[in-house]
């Protein structure tokens, strides 16, 4: 199951698995491309392993490896407790 994280105001979307059985968590950045329909790309948490990168240029990686650095205590928080949305009781 995949659980909503993060919008960014340019469409793109960020979302997290559950914790995997190896402890980590695949976390799935996606954003709409007039000529490609979406460029996508996965990263597993806690090692910043990036995986299946497609469309995205290495310069946006890098921006969206920030941004998961930021806010990766709280995937991998919300990731055993069945997304922000159960974590928070709504």
């Amino acid at each position: 199951m995949m659980y909503p994280f993060l919008q960014l105001e340019d469409g793109t979307e960020i979302v997290h698995s559950e914790r995997l059985p190896d402890d980590s968590v695949r976390v799935h950045v996606e954003k709409p491309d007039e000529k490609d329909c979406f460029h996508q790309a996965e990263c597993y948490l806690p090692a910043y392993r990036w995986e299946n990168v497609q469309g995205f240029t290495d310069e946006e990686i890098a921006k969206y490896r920030i941004i998961l650095e930021s806010v990766a205590h709280l995937i991998l928080e919300f990731s055993s407790q069945g997304g922000f949305e159960h974590a928070a009781g709504f």
